[in-house]
């Protein structure tokens, strides 16, 4: 009877690197690798040799992934690898002048521009309650009085509320209103991912301003709050709602993540959260210094309100211009390609 052979599936292992030799035949390629990522303009010859050795050093870091298991020379290949592949994306590495450039004149803009109908409804919702509470509080002045004394009302009325803005040296004032504002900001940022802390943040500034402005409008004093809080507070407020919507649109990243696997959506929406906290902080110290020195200064009043009329519509036209423009030419706020984590396709 014929004798059958029988094909062995089991594949022979391959056997170890040795690590010290591998180290030393290819360090030299990969300090020249690191050389060529940390230049901020390649020639001809220098990009291709990039290449070239970007590649090689790929495919070193996968023979030790599979045969030396070394995790200090994966981790810094791994490293070497992100480097060089962003500067072959982008032409070498972005400076920070022009980091800061991008992320002034595109990445902010663009973030809050696709974002509007989140911050726009939240600001929507924010004004209407505040003057619902407002008005409320106003023709129902025993509410009020459950939550304050009759002394501590008028205290608030006639002195607090004036006295606020000019009881402290406009710049220390001005260094307090920032960093006041921006922790609530970045707090409606970076607590999206709950929903609840936007919405809690946000709710807690409305009713904040509804019994002050009840109370003010009910001494009948609605000229002194309007025309001490309109002239920095358009600016601020806008500052506030942006971070609020922003926030919550992060939470329903997580909720509804639509195409994209839940742990990718929000991480985009995170680092776009990122670029949102650093450009808000910077508006807000523009709301700052108009709260400390042009809300208390002795200007007339359409005057001071005028001034915060017209940063609030620098700031809205500079959003909306090159929000747009940036979103046209591609822009989404978030970091390049090559600069961002690898992903697996998704379908």
């Amino acid at each position: 009877m014929p004798s059958v052979s029988h094909r062995s599936d089991v594949r022979p292992k391959l056997p170890d690197v040795d690590v010290d030799a591998f180290l030393a035949a290819h360090s030299g390629e990969w300090a020249r690798l690191e050389v060529l990522a940390r230049r901020r303009r390649l020639t001809g010859a220098e990009a291709d040799e990039l290449v070239a050795l970007y590649r090689r050093t790929a495919t070193h870091l996968s023979l030790i992934q599979s045969r030396a298991h070394d995790p200090a020379i994966v981790a810094r290949l791994s490293g070497l690898l992100a480097r060089s592949r962003g500067a072959a994306v982008a032409g070498g590495p972005v400076s920070g002048w022009s980091a800061l450039g991008r992320a002034l004149w595109t990445d902010f803009p663009v973030a809050v521009y696709r974002a509007w109908r989140w911050w726009v409804s939240v600001a929507a919702a924010s004004v209407a309650l505040a003057a619902i509470m407002m008005l409320y509080v106003r023709d129902h002045p025993e509410k009020l009085r459950l939550l304050l004394s009759d002394d501590r009302i008028r205290q608030l009325v006639d002195h607090d509320f004036a006295n606020y803005y000019s009881e402290h040296p406009a710049q220390s004032f001005a260094a307090q209103v920032w960093t006041n504002n921006a922790l609530v900001t970045a707090f409606c940022l970076f607590l999206g991912v709950t929903v609840i802390g936007p919405l809690y943040l946000m709710f807690t500034n409305v009713l904040n301003l509804g019994i002050t402005g009840g109370a003010m409008l009910g001494a009948g004093k609605a000229g002194v709050f309007f025309g001490l809080i309109l002239p920095h507070g358009l600016l601020e407020l806008t500052c506030v709602f942006i971070a609020g919507g922003v926030g919550l649109k992060t939470g329903w990243s997580w909720i509804a993540p639509g195409e994209l696997p839940r742990a990718r959506a929000l991480a985009e929406a995170g680092r776009i959260s990122g670029v949102v906290a650093i450009g808000v902080a910077a508006v807000l110290i523009v709301a700052g210094a108009l709260e400390a020195f042009v809300t208390p200064s002795g200007l007339p009043t359409w005057t001071r309100i005028g001034i915060g009329a017209l940063a609030e519509l620098v700031f809205l036209g500079y959003i909306a211009i090159l929000g747009r423009r940036g979103v046209t030419a591609g822009a989404t706020g978030d970091l390049r390609f090559g600069e961002r984590e690898d992903v697996a396709p998704v379908a």
